[in-house]
């Protein structure tokens, strides 16, 4: 289902068991998450923990989310209060390295994202984790997991610059368009089924006064990080005329389809 990406913003995330799926125990407060501006998929929420862990900010991948209760405010996670304790200090005010990233899978035993060319490495899905027990011991690191880490290390080397951006970072950028400025990056629309962006929610109020619209990652061509710009290729006339997205209203089936083929017509005019 799609849903509006800055909703998740303070939500509770509520840590429980495999047998105790719904979750029970406070991790915290989802403060922002990390994109993969690659592929355009949420590969993390950075999540502000309570007094219980003095108030770490800690990364919770969507493989480890069991669901998301909209009407009640909550994101329900299959690990316990001791895996999070547990996991890597990651200072999410910097970048994210790639290396950070091995370790954090390699606490939580999860496959690597960025292999393979689907959203989530060798999957389209972040097919849901069953956690081990807190109490239980440490993998022995026998040749196997020797090879395995090795392997991830000589990835890490080659691809040490990882392509996660902070959502809150990203919103604000201006938005232009293949003949100049249309708007900004106001929010974005996501599955929270596979977790994938599927629309970026841009703000047109200095060229059309209270009207918000969506443009798909797919049009973009090239981000100026040091701008502060986001470039699509389509036009500003492409984007006036687009069908006005309402934020108040559920995301509907007919309302994307009448998106997709305004785009599939627009950027076809242009070429």
């Amino acid at each position: 289902m799609l849903n509006d990406l800055r909703k998740l913003k303070g939500f509770s995330v509520a840590a429980g068991t495999v047998e105790a799926a719904e979750g029970n125990d406070e991790v915290g407060i989802v403060k922002d998450i990390y994109i993969d501006d690659a592929r355009w998929v949420i590969r993390y929420m950075v999540v502000t923990t309570g007094g219980w862990l003095s108030g770490r900010k800690v990364l919770i991948s969507p493989r480890s989310i069991n669901r998301v209760a909209w009407d009640d405010e909550v994101v329900h996670v299959n690990l316990s209060q001791q895996q999070v304790r547990d996991s890597p200090n990651i200072d999410t005010d910097k970048a994210v390295s790639r290396q950070r990233e091995i370790e954090y899978h390699d606490c939580y035993g999860y496959p690597n994202d960025w292999d393979g060319i689907n959203l989530w490495g060798l999957g389209s899905l972040p097919i849901p984790w069953v956690g081990v027990s807190p109490d239980a011991p440490r993998v022995s690191r026998d040749d196997e997991v020797a090879r395995m880490h090795g392997e991830r290390a000589d990835r890490a080397h080659e691809s040490a610059v990882s392509r996660l951006r902070s959502g809150e970072e990203v919103i604000g950028y201006e938005i232009m368009a293949s003949d100049g400025a249309i708007g900004s990056v106001e929010n974005f629309v996501f599955d929270d089924e596979s977790w994938a962006i599927h629309h970026i929610v841009v703000d047109t109020r200095r060229w059309l006064p209270g009207r918000q619209v969506l443009v798909s990652p797919q049009w973009i061509e090239g981000i100026s990080w040091a701008e502060r710009e986001v470039h699509v290729k389509i036009t500003r006339e492409a984007i006036e005329a687009s069908p006005e997205y309402d934020p108040s209203r559920p995301f509907s089936s007919e309302f994307d389809k009448e998106l997709y083929e305004h785009y599939a017509r627009s950027v076809g005019k242009a070429g």
